[in-house]
């Protein structure tokens, strides 16, 4: 990671410009700042714990994505696309090389990827003879 410019503070760096963006983001920030009003601080460190444990592999998050993420209002397939979209374009800014934003991007591909299917996967979707009218 260090070969491609990725460090502690670069992690701080790209949670706190990111998610300053999501909060100005006209569909993310209503959604996030509902679920998370009062607890910005406590999400923001988190946050740096869980891509600095991906980034590292020093097992520092131990939280669980997917049923942190049930339940939050407002929350639709609709808005992963979005999410990726404004972290790349904070990775154009803010990443010290093209393999630090490629690297991330791959990971956050995977992470939306993954969060979608567990939270919106229906599999009777599959099933043309299955699926509603």
């Amino acid at each position: 990671m260090k070969a491609i410019g990725i460090d502690q503070a670069f992690i701080s760096k790209l949670v706190e410009t990111f998610y300053g963006r999501v909060l100005q983001h006209p569909e993310l920030g209503p959604v996030f700042d509902a679920r998370l009003s009062g607890r910005w601080p406590e999400h923001m460190e988190k946050m740096k714990s869980f891509w600095s444990s991906v980034a590292f592999r020093s097992g520092a998050y131990g939280g669980k994505p997917v049923q942190a993420h049930l339940g939050v209002a407002n929350m639709v397939p609709e808005l992963f696309p979005k999410w990726l979209a404004l972290f790349s374009e904070t990775l154009d800014d803010v990443a010290p090389t093209q393999e630090a934003k490629d690297w991330f991007m791959a990971t956050a591909e995977r992470i939306a990827k993954s969060l979608t299917l567990s939270l919106f996967y229906n599999p009777a979707l599959d099933d043309p003879a299955k699926k509603p009218d």
